[in-house]
């Protein structure tokens, strides 16, 4: 069966200002929703969704080094490209199905982490006082 994506699923692009903008935490968990849809295809053979996930993960992780260099958070800067190397050591080194699930585990940390700061924020917002 061949895939096919629709327009909006093969158009890509960033905001980079935007992404700036993002706490670690809400990067990071941005980047484990490409990790999880690049895992997803693969375990559903969908060649396609897989390589432009794992294209979209790819220029997330980029985006994200440019942020830390020159900030004082440049000290992640080592945990973000150890993430990508492990990531796509996943999908080219053979050690697929043995890692895929720690990977997803280790992203969803930083999207439960994010989700609670913005739950957190809300709460104690002026507007909900």
């Amino acid at each position: 069966m061949s895939e096919t994506l629709t327009a909006q699923q093969a158009e890509y692009r960033m905001d980079r200002d935007r992404w700036a903008r993002l706490s670690f935490d809400e990067q990071m968990g941005n980047i484990g929703s490409e990790v999880g849809r690049a895992i997803a295809a693969r375990r559903t053979g969908k060649l396609l969704r897989e390589e432009r996930a794992i294209a979209r993960a790819i220029d997330l992780f980029s985006a994200m080094a440019d942020v830390l260099i020159g900030t004082p958070y440049a000290y992640r800067l080592k945990e973000v490209l150890r993430a990508r190397d492990e990531f796509l050591r996943l999908f080219y080194d053979g050690t697929f199905e043995g890692d895929a699930d720690n990977i997803e585990r280790y992203f969803m940390w930083f999207a439960w982490r994010a989700r609670l700061a913005s739950a957190q924020s809300y709460m104690y917002s002026e507007d909900t006082v």
